[in-house]
């Protein structure tokens, strides 16, 4: 429990709002070296991230998992090593420019279905409404006309 307690605080101190500041300061002074430093870190952190969801779930009971979880990101962080722009160039850039087409394709279905989608429920949610005030009202008619015939 501790292990993950302290993997979460470097995670989100040492990966996400340190890198968030320094992503800040090169959009700020125009540094498009650094832009692009940060930009291939966020593309190479954010694949982290799925992944870490992922083997959070399978593979957390492995012995060292957290401690290697802080390495890794400390790795992809140092300016010694440079473990973003390597994993980015070596073998993203690669993988996202064969298969962009494809990515591209899947965005615009995901898009196009997601709009039917929302159209469907939305249609979905107004009929169910209208039924259930249609309901509503002729059970209170029903009511109001037991209570008038009671009274007269």
């Amino acid at each position: 429990m501790v292990s993950w307690m302290i993997s979460r605080a470097v995670v989100l101190v040492f990966g996400m709002l340190y890198p968030a500041y320094y992503s800040y300061k090169a959009v700020k002074t125009k540094n498009v070296k650094e832009y692009v430093r940060w930009m291939m870190y966020w593309i190479v952190f954010a694949l982290y991230t799925v992944t870490e969801t992922v083997a959070d779930l399978m593979i957390s009971w492995f012995p060292l998992y957290y401690e290697l979880k802080i390495a890794f990101v400390i790795w992809l962080l140092s300016p010694y090593t440079r473990g973003a722009s390597l994993m980015y160039r070596k073998f993203l850039h690669p993988l996202l420019s064969s298969k962009e087409r494809e990515i591209d394709e899947y965005i615009v279905q995901a898009k196009e279905r997601g709009y039917e989608t929302m159209v469907n429920f939305g249609r979905q949610g107004l009929n169910l409404a209208a039924t259930a005030a249609v309901t509503a009202a002729a059970k209170d008619f029903w009511l109001l006309s037991a209570v008038f015939l009671q009274s007269s």
